[in-house]
């Protein structure tokens, strides 16, 4: 069944999961989902979530949030009893230089490479029985070990030498305006 909020049981369902799927598009260009783990994501609300954002290989989310504000998340149980619950809304990108930042970015603990923060807006969201979702045994964060490290060992100039190099354009070359 089809909310406008979260319910109790769907908020302990998201903070229970290890990893979530983010889907953007823009008007017109590729559709992206890409998957997201470590401690980046907070519910501020029956209404209200915020992800950070680390720094990766592309920066497709930004880019699409640039023209089209439209977002989805999806969670699904690879442990415990099957669902499959995703949050559609809009979402604004805070970036480091923007005054909202400090709002938000005490919420998550330390990690280089934080690139946004994105401050989702729930317009509707919906589970589904997820049985066809594998069980799957969670043995660990890679960005613990991998990701976090690379960006710490580069420093502030070395990130954003990243961030210029990769994360400046999307696929079809729409600005991230990471910068």
């Amino acid at each position: 069944m089809a909310r406008t909020e979260l319910t109790e049981k769907a908020k302990k369902f998201i903070i229970a999961q290890k990893m979530f799927f983010v889907a953007t598009a823009a008007p017109d260009g590729r559709v992206n989902v890409s998957p997201k783990g470590l401690d980046s994501l907070r519910i501020l609300s029956n209404n209200r979530i915020v992800w950070l954002n680390l720094s990766g290989s592309g920066n497709e989310t930004a880019a699409h949030l640039q023209e089209l504000n439209r977002i989805t998340l999806m969670f699904c149980a690879f442990e415990g009893e099957p669902w499959i619950f995703r949050v559609y809304g809009t979402a604004k990108v805070i970036h480091p230089r923007d005054s909202e930042w400090e709002e938000f970015v005490d919420l998550f603990p330390p990690m280089a490479g934080s690139r946004q923060i994105f401050d989702i807006e729930i317009e509707l969201t919906q589970g589904s029985c997820g049985t066809g979702v594998p069980f799957f045994e969670f043995q660990g964060q890679r960005g613990d070990t991998e990701l976090v490290p690379y960006f710490d060992d580069l420093g502030k100039e070395g990130v954003e030498k990243f961030w210029e190099q990769k994360n400046s354009l999307s696929l079809d070359g729409k600005a991230t305006n990471i910068f």
